[in-house]
């Protein structure tokens, strides 16, 4: 997920009782990974997003298999 503009982005998955917070930075682009493994991904859902006017944002979705984590841990981000 993106965002630009000073505020806070709740984003929510009910289908799988999913969600988190992101902050977002006037005058800058912040880009954050969620990825989240959780059982009853095969049901259909609805993703919801709650910003104030001032902010910015974009999402990309995907569902499938858990992304394999890296060496370092860190996972290679799917949202």
């Amino acid at each position: 997920m993106r965002c630009q503009g000073a505020g806070r982005i709740k984003v929510a998955v009910r289908s799988v009782r999913v969600t988190f917070p992101l902050n977002c930075v006037a005058d800058q682009v912040s880009t954050t990974y969620n990825e989240v493994a959780v059982a009853g991904v095969d049901r259909g859902g609805v993703v919801s997003v709650e910003a104030p006017p001032g902010v910015r944002w974009s999402m990309t979705i995907g569902r499938g298999p858990a992304a394999h984590e890296d060496a370092s841990g860190a996972g290679s981000g799917s949202v």
